[in-house]
């Protein structure tokens, strides 16, 4: 990357620029799409009214669905226009800021919990981002991330890296993470993949985990502290 590349800002204008696209998609995702798992799983091991943060909120919708499972939610967002559209949506135990994985708005062992789906991608240092997160939960806690697998669409916006251009979103895959998890203290307590239409009929259960995680579109972890 080039000394005057600035990964952070470069992050929050391209998102500010995706509202509207990303709020037309978001609601379908969480509800019938690739995010569709993500509440249920996060009920199966999350207690609810517990304090959990949604990093990289987006629109919001996710931490919408969140709270009416009955969590107290602080959705966060390196964007600002997108926190702004997230801030349309008022409920009780609710509440949106603007903040970066790289600096949490919380205090040490703050949370219950936190949620961060296909944001840790878009992080320039992934160790500093899950450092920050185990910093804010609580000794205990819980964290679920989804993680980008190598089939997924949105990879490509690392690709141009190849030309040495500069790029914002990361190549960490989900075998990764999960070593790096591990070694900076985290327990892996459960996962799973989300796959794309074509790969549903593939006896995917039958594979190890790296292998199943190489033919996802995304992977959830649910780590403890």
């Amino acid at each position: 990357m080039g000394k005057s590349f600035n990964w952070h800002r470069a992050v929050e204008e391209r998102w500010n620029s995706n509202v509207s696209f990303w709020n037309e998609k978001s609601r379908s995702m969480w509800e019938k799409g690739s995010r569709s798992t993500i509440v249920p799983f996060v009920e199966k091991h999350l207690e609810a009214k517990g304090k959990i943060a949604d990093i990289g909120c987006g629109d919001g919708y996710g931490s919408y669905k969140l709270n009416q499972s009955g969590y107290h939610v602080v959705g966060v967002d390196i964007s600002p226009k997108m926190i702004d559209k997230a801030k349309e949506v008022q409920c009780d135990g609710l509440s949106f800021t603007v903040g970066d994985l790289a600096q949490l708005p919380f205090e040490d062992e703050s949370l219950d919990g936190v949620v961060a789906i296909n944001s840790i991608e878009w992080t320039e240092d992934p160790k500093q981002a899950l450092q920050e997160i185990m910093r804010v939960i609580k000794p205990g806690g819980k964290l679920c991330l989804g993680l980008l697998g190598p089939t997924a669409g949105p990879r490509q916006n690392s690709y141009r890296r190849l030309y040495g251009e500069e790029v914002i979103c990361n190549t960490m895959m989900p075998w990764e993470f999960e070593n790096l998890s591990r070694e900076m203290g985290w327990q892996v307590v459960d996962g799973h993949g989300v796959y794309k239409e074509e790969a549903k009929d593939f006896p995917v259960e039958q594979l190890p985990t790296p292998l199943k995680q190489a033919l996802t579109f995304m992977w959830v972890f649910m780590l403890r502290k």
